[in-house]
């Protein structure tokens, strides 16, 4: 019994400090630096002026929504969490639209696969198709680690004010937004 006491405790040492290694560096290290030839924005910081056609192929600006505050969430059409958390995204908009708020879909997607994905599933807040290039990507916004879905919150001045990786939820959502509204 006293030769598997020191195996077992070293096994035992190892997967605790191993866990702790994990969770302390996730805390620390939250959104790793940004992949070379990105300049990330930081919180507080105006999100630079960037244009991308919706899905009719028409450009809009990021800058029409100046004024409101403005939830962008990145999604795919082969992202399953993106899929279900966008019939949610609709109807939040359409509940908050008279405080300020409005929803940008931006798919970071295959054009033709996103507009095939929303003739079957449509959504009334506007959505945009993602450039291929990194002004207005998720990763400039803080993405580092390129998942989807992801949100950024950007207020009524043009500054990043928030970032969530994940799926949202109305009372997710109610929580993130709560310190932005203007009239909080």
């Amino acid at each position: 019994m006293k030769r598997l006491l020191l195996p077992v405790l070293f096994v035992i040492f190892a997967v605790v400090g191993g866990s702790a290694g994990f969770l302390i560096g996730g805390w620390f290290y939250d959104n790793p630096p940004a992949p070379p030839g990105i300049e990330q924005i930081e919180l507080r910081q105006p999100v630079p002026e960037f244009s991308m056609p919706d899905p009719a192929g028409t450009p809009q600006a990021l800058s029409q929504w100046r004024g409101r505050l403005v939830l962008v969430n990145y999604w795919a059409s082969w992202c399953p969490p993106c899929i279900d958390e966008m019939p949610m995204l609709d109807a939040y908009a359409q509940r908050h639209a008279g405080r300020g708020l409005v929803i940008v879909g931006i798919a970071e997607d295959d054009h033709d696969a996103a507009r095939q994905f929303l003739a079957d599933n449509p959504v009334a807040y506007p959505i945009l198709l993602g450039n291929q290039q990194f002004e207005g990507s998720s990763m400039q916004l803080g993405n580092s680690r390129n998942v989807l879905p992801f949100s950024v919150l950007i207020g009524p001045d043009g500054r990043l004010l928030a970032r969530k990786v994940g799926v949202l939820d109305d009372d997710k959502l109610d929580d993130w937004l709560a310190p932005h509204w203007p009239d909080a």
